[in-house]
């Protein structure tokens, strides 16, 4: 996809156009952008927030997850506890 019709896609989902919204979701998702996954989020859309908690997840990012699951995000929070349960180093005191 050439820069002008990514362009265009953030022009129209700025202006509330869910198609375009989601297929830029789909796209940043395929790059791996999160930066652009965080812009989404930021405006609001949930399907960017989950790709960027599964994004985070894949990359081992735990700094990323959990300024996610500080905001409130209840996938990250459950990324966070999947890890710390199994870590390995954990004696339960």
């Amino acid at each position: 996809m050439s820069d002008a019709e990514l362009e265009d896609l953030r022009e129209r989902a700025e202006r509330g156009d869910e198609e375009a919204a989601a297929r830029l979701v789909e796209l940043a998702g395929d790059r791996a952008d999160s930066y652009e996954l965080r812009l989404l989020a930021q405006s609001g859309r949930t399907a960017a927030l989950s790709e960027l908690v599964q994004l985070a997840a894949q990359r081992g990012d735990i700094v990323e997850i959990q300024r996610l699951a500080a905001s409130g995000d209840r996938d990250a929070a459950a990324v966070l506890d999947a890890l710390y349960a199994d870590d390995p180093t954990d004696d339960g005191t």
